[in-house]
């Protein structure tokens, strides 16, 4: 499921919407149509959340993975169905509460990794963002993929720089206005309270 949804920057509610009429093995794409929130099944955030979505060939291999170990394999089935006992009749009928798996299953093991701060799935959606952005992929190829309405809402809400990309872009910048003279000061750095010179 994480593997799906981080790499591929679903929202909740469309990973949760997900059916196997959704899945396009041959052409590796997903077309998500619709978003459930606990439990209760509408449309996509927006219309343009209605895109065809591309899953790289590995996503394929892990979801047909799974589809070869769920009981629920019909084109009209969830593809993440509960098989809950407590889902009564409606067992197979209605996906996983994804609030459950994140609580019950990726939280534990984030804190377990020592990962210190709060995981949920949205989480996975802004990984997603800020790792193509510092791959250097276009804005315009994130804001598809992320399937947003504008690139403003792209940069401005989801992707976070990250500092050696932010030193390398004002480093950039310095050697644009700055003779390119070799740097003899020694700057300390502060290494665990002590300053160290490199």
């Amino acid at each position: 499921m994480v593997f799906l949804d981080m790499p591929a920057g679903l929202r909740r509610g469309e990973l949760a919407g997900l059916k196997w009429e959704d899945v396009d093995f041959m052409d590796l794409h997903l077309n998500v149509t619709r978003s459930l929130v606990d439990q209760h099944v509408g449309p996509v955030k927006t219309e343009v959340s209605r895109k065809l979505m591309p899953i790289d060939e590995y996503i394929a291999r892990d979801l047909l993975a799974w589809y070869a170990v769920t009981p629920y394999k019909k084109p009209s089935d969830y593809v993440w169905a509960t098989d809950a006992n407590r889902a009564g009749a409606k067992r197979g009928k209605q996906p996983v509460w994804l609030s459950t798996v994140m609580r019950d299953h990726i939280q534990p093991i984030a804190r377990k990794v020592a990962i210190e701060k709060r995981v949920g799935w949205h989480t996975f959606r802004h990984t997603f963002s800020t790792l193509l952005k510092s791959n250097g992929e276009d804005v315009k190829v994130v804001q598809e993929l992320l399937r947003h309405a504008t690139s403003k809402m792209t940069l401005d809400t989801y992707t976070q720089a990250l500092s050696p990309a932010k030193r390398a872009a004002q480093s950039k910048v310095v050697g644009m206005i700055r003779p390119k003279t070799p740097c003899t000061v020694v700057v300390p750095r502060v290494f665990g309270g002590i300053g160290v010179n490199p």
